[in-house]
């Protein structure tokens, strides 16, 4: 049976002119624009470095990786090796950190749709001392869960701190604290990053980031104070200075960058549904020395979505109402507290009040062959 010159082709739905068509293209033409799949196959491309914001993480936090370090810890680097080459086409399940990168390419998204041509974009950048023979399970793994991560530096045992200003850095999750304080001791932005036994399911479209103030946005100028002389005379030193900024803290600079996000959304009308929402989760009291906390931001020009003073109360039933994709404090029972909720937490190791971890928490501070 033939067609003749007034027959159509249907094709997905489309009728299609068998000799010629309203737009006056040949018909192989129609017929290859309406098989095209209706939405782009290709991930989207990575901001260029100047441009981007860089989130460096370790592979041991973006992925689980604890029977491939026990083996490394007990059998050596080239059992290692060996195993991660004979498994390579087997993904690795989440880690801690993956839920926070996953709302950061949400973010990306509806940066895109409001500023098609800003490369001012989140960049994640996969920071390992890996040997490069496991690369091959790392790509695997993230195509696996379409992850939009292009930029791999493994150093095959080597420190990776020196990279991260290459990358301009603005933050970096390991699972190791001493690379965090080599971090930390080059200006960059870093924190140890532990997994809670069970992970709260935390939002898909909004990225919720919970800050404590002290050693973390602040200074721990005040935090000395308290160790050094009470309460009380940290309650009198911080009325007394009410109206002094504090001093800049390690994740200072962090906060700057989602605040600047922000004010991109609500630009363009989405204050009220913007992706990104902050809080301030501090065992200050309101009443007694909240104001210098809540007058330093302002100082900074600085917007916080949300601040809770405890006053000294737990902060894990509310990080637990609050399901942030991460929180950053300095004191480790803190870190703990988030953790045995469900909150993933991560520990700034900053100024005068630093604790060595306890129960509730698994202690990564092991040397590692995957940081």
């Amino acid at each position: 049976m033939s067609l003749n010159s007034s027959q159509t082709l249907t094709v997905s739905g489309q009728d299609l002119v068998r000799n010629g068509s309203s737009s006056g293209r040949p018909p192989w033409e129609e017929a290859r624009a309406a098989l095209k799949p209706s939405t782009p196959t290709k991930k989207p491309q990575p901001p260029k470095p100047q441009n981007a914001i860089t989130i460096a993480v370790s592979s041991r936090v973006l992925f689980n990786m604890e029977k491939e370090q026990q083996i490394y810890e007990q059998q050596g680097m080239e059992e290692y090796i060996k195993y991660q080459v004979a498994h390579e086409t087997e993904p690795f399940s989440p880690g801690p950190a993956f839920s926070f990168v996953k709302a950061l390419e949400a973010v990306n998204t509806k940066l895109r749709e409001l500023y098609p041509d800003s490369e001012e974009l989140f960049d994640v950048v996969l920071i390992t001392n890996n040997h490069a023979y496991v690369g091959l399970r790392l790509i695997t793994t993230i195509n696996h869960h379409q992850l939009v991560i292009e930029r791999f530096c493994m150093t095959g045992g080597n420190s990776p701190i020196g990279y991260l200003k290459a990358y301009h850095t603005n933050l970096y999750l390991s699972a190791d604290p001493v690379k965090v304080h080599e971090a930390l001791d080059e200006g960059i932005a870093a924190a140890t990053m532990f997994t809670p036994e069970k992970m709260t399911e935390v939002s898909e479209t909004q990225l919720r980031v919970a800050f404590d103030g002290d050693a973390v946005l602040f200074s721990d100028e005040s935090e000395q104070i308290f160790k050094a002389h009470g309460l009380d005379k940290f309650f009198e030193h911080e009325k007394t200075h009410e109206n002094k900024p504090l001093d800049h803290g390690p994740l200072k600079g962090f906060l700057e960058v989602l605040g600047r996000l922000q004010k991109k959304f609500y630009a363009k009308g989405h204050r009220m549904d913007c992706p990104i929402r902050t809080y301030l989760v501090t065992a200050r009291s309101a009443a007694s020395s909240g104001a210098r906390a809540l007058k330093t931001l302002r100082s900074w020009g600085l917007e916080i979505d949300e601040a809770l003073f405890l006053a000294g109360a737990p902060k894990g039933p509310m990080l637990e109402k609050i399901r942030p994709h991460i929180f950053f404090d300095d004191q480790m029972f803190h870190v703990e507290g988030a953790a045995e909720m469900g909150t993933v937490a991560c520990h700034v190791p900053y100024g005068i009040a630093q604790k060595v971890p306890r129960k509730g928490v698994k202690d990564k501070e092991t040397s590692s062959a995957v940081k």
